[in-house]
């Protein structure tokens, strides 16, 4: 019988996913983002306007509402701004990372032999600016573990090639 040898490990040494430079979302996903809101909080605005119109009772209430309503839409814009800016991504010899986060910071790494599935999507105002989103699926979830949305798309293509070239390895050595 093998001698069993569990020796701890100096975790100084490990490599430190911090020191890694993260590359940030293109400017112009913001541009989604913005659009994104305006039709929300557009069509919102419209229907409240429409109700106030319509319905007398509702109108000694609309300067507080209004109010309101303009406070969750500047507390939803300043949000956004500090999640884009702490959005980042990395590919690594042997993982991916993702940071995202408006208060809460969130830092995902997903190693390569975990990957099983990598989808590319565009929506239809990000397809308008070049932009596309990668999701990178691993084993026992019906949902992506990553979604890196703002990537430009001939980019995005790229690094789904990457991935799909990762899992293929992955599942020739282990044949």
């Amino acid at each position: 019988m093998e001698n069993y040898i569990n020796e701890p490990i100096d975790l100084s040494a490990l490599p430190r996913f911090e020191d890694v430079r993260l590359t940030r979302l293109q400017p112009s996903y913001l541009k989604v983002i913005w659009f994104n809101y305006a039709l929300v909080y557009g069509t919102i605005a419209i229907c409240a306007g429409v109700a106030f119109y319509f319905i007398n009772e509702l109108n000694k209430y609309w300067i507080p509402v209004a109010i309101l309503y303009a406070l969750v839409v500047i507390l939803s814009i300043l949000v956004s701004l500090l999640s884009f800016r702490n959005k980042g991504y990395a590919f690594r010899t042997h993982d991916a990372i993702y940071k995202s986060g408006a208060i809460a910071i969130t830092t995902t790494i997903i190693p390569y032999n975990r990957v099983q599935h990598v989808a590319l999507h565009e929506g239809f105002i990000s397809r308008a600016f070049g932009l596309a989103s990668i999701e990178i699926f691993t084993a026992g979830g019906d949902k992506s573990d990553i979604q890196i949305p703002g990537i430009e798309k001939e980019q995005a293509e790229k690094i789904k090639l990457l991935l799909m070239g990762k899992i293929i390895n992955e599942v020739s050595n282990e044949e």
